[in-house]
């Protein structure tokens, strides 16, 4: 729930976001919903989300879109023009790179992907640091444990490939070797067990937990400090999990890849 007027502004823009998936809306728009000059409130809904409004917006029509998918028997076609995109090959490629998975695979494999790798990076050397980051996840009492999904990110959105990522088989201690050089984002994604079934980025707060560790910046030859990371229900105010997650119901750790 909103604590502050800040935060209740962005809750707004969010809500026309959502009732504006498949029209244009600009950064102009926002700040007018929002009630704050343009540039002040890009950077409060940044400040308060973690992402630009430009790219929330485009995470939460990607998020409807996989709610489509999986829910409707609309075409690809007709899903992309629904959700925003005037070119499907610009939504099936933006959608790939965002959730891991082709539009039509997600649909095949109902919201889950075959694999998750460690993820390479363009811009990352060719030597890898061999730098280890390790922490642990803590759930509060008043929510119930699950499997925990922990991937390393460039950024605070979960979308894309992550860098390195780990299955946990409830909160706990966990490892992230071989981390890249660079600004990293930790992220964890979980849901108590029986839930398994739900593709990432479904369920009520009362189901996710989410949390954070980041920004962390790795270089060679330093030792990272341990993560501790927190878990809580996931908020209106958090970009949506675009990243396709292996079936928990499946042998999952013999699918992670490296």
């Amino acid at each position: 729930m909103p604590t502050t007027a800040i935060e209740t502004a962005v809750l707004r823009v969010i809500d026309e976001m959502h009732a504006n998936l498949g029209q244009e809306l600009t950064i102009d728009d926002m700040a007018r919903t929002a009630m704050f000059s343009k540039f002040h409130f890009t950077r409060v809904f940044r400040d308060v989300t973690g992402t630009s409004p430009g790219r929330f917006l485009s995470a939460l029509r990607l998020q409807e879109a996989k709610r489509l998918l999986l829910e409707t028997d609309f075409s690809v076609a007709d899903i992309s023009s629904q959700v925003g995109y005037s070119s499907v090959g610009t939504f099936s490629s933006r959608f790939k790179a965002c959730v891991g998975v082709s539009p039509s695979m997600f649909r095949e494999l109902d919201g889950f992907t075959p694999e998750i790798g460690p993820g390479t990076l363009a811009d990352a050397p060719a030597e890898n640091s061999h730098g280890v980051l390790r922490g642990r996840v803590h759930l509060p009492e008043d929510r119930e444990p699950g499997h925990c999904f922990v991937g390393l990110f460039p950024t605070p959105v979960p979308q894309g490939q992550p860098a390195r990522c780990a299955v946990l088989d409830g909160p706990g201690p966990f490892e992230l070797a071989d981390v890249p050089p660079g600004t990293w984002y930790v992220l964890v994604h979980s849901v108590p067990y029986g839930y398994e079934h739900l593709p990432s980025g479904t369920g009520t707060d009362d189901v996710v937990s989410v949390g954070s560790y980041g920004p962390v910046t790795a270089h060679e030859d330093t030792l990272l400090m341990p993560a501790e990371i927190p878990l809580r229900p996931l908020d209106d105010l958090d970009p949506p999990i675009l990243l396709a997650l292996l079936d928990l119901r499946t042998d999952v750790l013999d699918l992670i890849a490296g």
